[in-house]
């Protein structure tokens, strides 16, 4: 891609023989495909372990929120899998966040593996909200170590403008302007979210409820072609 944004497949199927046909017929134009709470609970590792030997990477979005020792022990054991990332909701508070950092960090010394990037959920795409929270929430993962957050269009100007650290902006609910919203409530296409700054964009039904994912693909990669 010309554009530094990189485009991720959310692998939101029902079987492992479609996350098999949309890898396999995908990679190598997209490199990065998210798991899900949907594929992880009835799969597991397997899924993770197969993306990576097709030489792809993987986008862990589990969401982890609960007690700091468990949320730390979560962050280890999907560091071991080598994943390129994964998500944990910021709400879980700084001790949460931080024991997530640190785990994070040790195990990928230990197993001399790339550190995972840790992104922080600010407020679900599928819920209304409002900028500030959003910025709120931001700025405390950011300042408890995390790598960046995810979060919508709207809000990723704002926390460009406003946040002076280096950070990631994961934004999902990218769709093309043909498109519907689904269950998503705020919703973009790729181009206006190069525009206000996301480095990464998940796209999903647009890609996979296509008759053709890989020209779906081509079409949204070349929103940003020249943004």
């Amino acid at each position: 891609m010309s554009h530094k944004s990189k485009i991720i497949l959310a692998l939101d199927v029902d079987s492992l023989a479609r996350v098999k046909y949309f890898v396999n017929k995908l990679y190598p134009r997209i490199k990065i495909f998210k798991v899900g709470s949907h594929l992880f609970t009835a799969y597991g590792p397997q899924i993770i372990k197969f993306i990576r030997r097709k030489g792809a990477e993987v986008f862990l979005d589990l969401k982890f929120l609960d007690i700091p020792n468990t949320v730390a022990n979560a962050v280890r054991s999907a560091a071991a899998l080598k994943v390129k990332m994964m998500t944990l909701h910021i709400s879980g508070g700084e001790e949460m966040l931080k024991r997530a950092v640190q785990a994070a960090c040790k195990e990928s010394r230990r197993l001399k593996v790339k550190k995972p990037l840790l992104i922080g959920v600010t407020i679900l795409t599928s819920q209304k909200t409002s900028p500030r929270k959003v910025l709120k929430l931001a700025k405390v993962g950011i300042d408890c170590g995390l790598d960046g957050v995810v979060c919508s269009v709207r809000e990723a100007t704002i926390l460009r403008k406003n946040i002076k650290k280096p950070f990631i902006i994961v934004t999902p609910g990218i769709r093309p302007k043909t498109a519907g919203k689904d269950d998503q409530k705020r919703v973009a296409t790729a181009a206006q979210a190069v525009r206000a700054g996301s480095d990464y964009l998940v796209v999903g039904r647009p890609v996979l409820e296509a008759k053709d994912p890989l020209a779906a693909f081509r079409n949204i990669q070349g929103e940003i072609k020249n943004v």
